[in-house]
């Protein structure tokens, strides 16, 4: 191994500007409503699913 060779781990700067990076602005907070797609294509899903299992029930 060469002399020049700087194990990372022992910079103790690098380290630390690895651990903590800069301090960045907070996500803004979704609203409720933005889940509303969501649901209504579980629901959807949900109601679909019921239905195939009915139908191969009968």
């Amino acid at each position: 191994m060469p002399d020049t060779y700087q194990d990372p781990s022992g910079n103790t700067e690098a380290f630390r500007a690895f651990a903590h990076p800069a301090a960045e602005p907070p996500a803004p907070v979704k609203s409720s409503s933005s889940n509303l797609p969501l649901v209504v294509a579980l629901v959807v899903s949900a109601v679909v699913v019921i239905g195939l299992i009915a139908w191969l029930v009968l």
